[in-house]
C-alpha cells in the first residue's frame, strides 16, 4: 500500500576517503523512515572502475528477513542520444524469477524519457527527467506521467544532500511518489528505475553540484 518511498543509499566508508568505486547499497523506506526492504548491487570490479554509469549489474532487494523480494538486471548498453539504437533498458522481477516489467530509455535530444513496461514489454507509463539534472542546491524531479506525457501522476524525486556529501561522495537520497493504487508489480519497476536514473545522471560525485 506504500505511496511514497524514500531511497537512501548507504555510505561506504573506503569510497568516501579513496574515492574508490565500491558496490552500492540502498535502505528502501516507508513514508514514515521505516525500512522495509534493503538492496546491494552486484557486478565486478572491472565494471565498476570502467563502466561506472553504463556498467551491467544484478541488483538484489531482500526484506528485512532477508528473503529476496525484487531483483534488478541491468545490462551493460549505451547511454548517449548519439547512439539511438543500444539504449539503457532493465529488466524487473518481483519475486525473483518472474517478470514484473521493464525500464526502458527514450532517445530524445533534449530530455531524460523512459518508458515502464509491464511484464507484457506493453507500455504503462513514461518518466521525463530535466533538460538539466545538475539539481545545483535543490532537489531534481523526474515527473511520472500517463503515456500522453500530459498527466502528471508522481515523480522521482533526487534529494539535494549538501554541499560536502554531494562533492566527496557519490551517495544518493531518492524519493519515489505514486498512486497508492498502482499495480504492485509496477511499484516494483520503479524502484528498478530510480536505480536506473540515479547510476546514469547522478553517479560521478560532482553531478551533485
Amino acid at each position: 500500500q506504500l505511496d511514497q518511498i524514500i531511497i537512501h543509499q548507504q555510505v561506504e566508508l573506503l569510497e568516501a576517503i579513496l574515492g574508490t568505486e565500491t558496490s552500492s547499497k540502498y535502505e528502501i523506506k516507508n513514508h514514515l523512515g521505516q525500512r522495509v526492504y534493503f538492496a546491494v548491487e552486484e557486478n565486478g570490479c572491472f565494471d565498476r572502475r570502467l563502466c561506472a554509469p553504463v556498467r551491467a549489474f544484478t541488483m538484489r532487494i531482500a526484506d528485512n528477513a532477508g528473503h529476496e523480494v525484487i531483483r534488478v538486471i541491468r545490462p551493460l548498453r549505451c547511454s548517449s542520444c548519439c547512439c539511438p539504437c543500444f539504449l539503457q533498458q532493465l529488466e524487473v522481477q518481483s519475486p525473483p524469477g518472474t517478470v514484473a516489467g521493464y525500464v526502458v530509455q527514450n532517445w530524445d535530444p533534449f530530455l531524460p524519457k523512459f518508458t515502464i513496461q509491464n511484464q507484457s514489454k506493453e507500455d504503462v507509463l513514461k518518466i521525463i527527467g530535466p533538460c538539466a539534472t545538475c539539481g545545483c542546491f535543490e532537489d531534481v524531479d523526474f515527473e511520472v506521467k500517463a503515456l500522453n506525457e500530459m498527466t502528471t501522476i508522481g515523480k522521482i524525486s533526487k534529494y539535494w544532500s549538501g554541499f560536502v556529501n554531494n562533492v566527496f561522495t557519490n551517495t544518493a537520497n531518492f524519493g519515489i511518489q505514486v498512486p497508492v493504487d498502482l499495480d504492485v508489480r509496477i511499484k516494483a519497476v520503479m524502484i528498478g528505475a530510480c536505480f536506473l536514473i540515479d547510476l546514469m545522471f547522478f553517479e560521478n560525485s560532482l553531478d551533485g553540484l
